[in-house]
Parts: structure tokens; C-alpha cells; sequence
């Protein structure tokens, strides 16, 4: 099933080395065997997750068509790590019989309308043991135009995110990430209200203030964040 994505700051996000590294860290003791990562854009969520990390497999799948292709040309160059294949389309273009260990949705689970669907379709290709992991945009009341303008139906919360747990997994982690990126968002959300950040703005909070909150959340539980993390694990 192919689907246009409607976004522009991807290639602004590449750029966002130090949130990559914090992702990666976080999100890696959830991750093995051979992963599904949905939605992978055009690579950059996988070459930070792979970078010095070793799975059975990696298939990417993206329904963006310029992005299959974009991807496509970066797994052929060896750019995106070992292991790596690409599949166009969505979950449904999965056989059922296409199992894995590992179903991956970085910032891509908000894009898509039939949420509670889509997990229910990601339990029933894990294998025993296997994990969802999702890391989408935390709290309602930071939607924004800048969410309208690259699809996002939804922000999310722990509880809203927990209510989704599709039968037969149970919820083994759920916390939220980036104090600070969310205090930033608020400022966005109630002064600016831009529809896009500028590469100047990405780099600012990259550069200052994800390394200041990998020191705050952890101090304070994780309780708060511009991003929430939920892991479900099939029994």
C-alpha cells in the first residue's frame, strides 16, 4: 500500500546526532532478534540504531515511494549497516507468516490513523518473547501546527498509549524522554507556533538541550517529556 508522506523536516532531523544517540541507547535493550522498523523514512532512525549493533535482520518498511527508492539506495551502499532490507508498503503488505522479534514505530505510530489497528496487526506477526516498541510525540496539549503539517493525527500519553496494548502482549516499559525538548515545544506551542523548526532550531535543541535532559529525566523518573516510550511484550 503506498502512502505519500507529507512532511518536510526529515532531512532537518538527520542532523540531530545527540537525540539519535539518546534514542539509541534507550530504545536498544528492547530491540533483537530480527526487527521490523515501520515507517523507516529515509534510513536515519535505522543507521542510528544499528550504528556498532549486531541483529539477524533489519527490514525497513516504508509505503513513501521516494523514500523506498531513497532507501533502496542507501541499504545497496552499505550505508545503513548489515542485514538491511526494504520493503515498500505498510504492516498489512507483510504476510502474516513474516515473523519477527522486534516491531519498531520511532515517531511514526502519531501518522497513522488506525493506531489501535496497526498495533493489533504488529502483535500478530511476533514471535513469542517478541517486543513492540514505540517512541512517538508526548501530550495533546503540545499539538501544534507543526504536527498538522507533517500528519500527525495525534500526541500521545502514557495512559492513552497503555489503552492500546493489543491482546495477547503485555506492557513491559513505558516512560517519556527530553524534558527539556518539552518545555521548548511549549514555548513553540504558546509563542511561535511555527509550522517547521529550523535546521538552526534543531541544532540549538540538539546541541543543548537533549544532553541536559539524558542528566534531568533520569532524575526525575521520566515522569515528563517531549517524547513517551511504551514496550509491549507478547507472552
Amino acid at each position: 500500500m503506498e502512502r505519500t508522506y507529507e512532511g518536510a523536516e526529515l532531512e532537518s532531523f538527520a542532523h540531530a546526532k545527540r537525540w539519535k544517540s539518546y534514542v539509541r541507547a534507550t530504545l536498544r535493550p528492547f530491540i533483537a532478534g530480527d526487527v521490523v522498523e515501520l515507517g523507516a523514512g529515509i534510513g536515519e532512525t535505522t543507521r542510528a540504531l544499528l550504528s556498532g549493533f549486531t541483529v539477524r535482520s533489519w527490514t525497513c518498511v516504508e509505503p513513501d515511494p521516494e523514500m523506498v527508492a531513497k532507501l533502496g539506495e542507501r541499504a545497496a551502499a552499505g550505508e545503513l549497516g548489515e542485514a538491511v532490507s526494504v520493503v515498500a508498503g505498510t504492516i498489512e503488505d507483510l504476510p502474516r507468516s513474516a515473523t519477527s522479534d522486534t516491531a519498531l514505530y520511532v515517531d511514526v505510530l502519531e501518522h497513522i490513523e488506525d493506531d489501535r489497528g496497526e498495533l493489533a496487526a504488529a502483535a500478530a506477526r511476533l514471535r513469542p518473547g517478541g517486543r513492540i516498541v514505540v517512541l512517538s510525540p508526548a501530550w495533546p496539549f503540545l499539538y501544534s501546527e507543526f504536527d498538522r503539517a507533517i500528519g500527525h493525527y495525534r500526541r500521545y500519553t502514557r495512559p492513552t498509549l497503555e489503552a492500546l496494548t493489543p491482546a495477547g502482549t503485555t506492557i513491559e516499559a513505558a516512560f517519556y524522554l527530553d524534558t527539556i525538548g518539552m518545555l521548548a515545544s511549549a514555548a513553540n506551542r504558546l509563542l511561535l507556533s511555527q509550522k517547521l523548526p529550523t535546521l538552526r532550531q534543531v541544532l540549538v535543541w540538539d546541541r543543548t538541550m537533549v544532553p541536559l535532559s539524558r542528566l534531568i529525566d533520569p532524575l526525575l523518573g521520566r515522569r515528563l517529556g517531549r517524547s513517551v516510550v511504551t514496550v509491549w511484550r507478547r507472552a
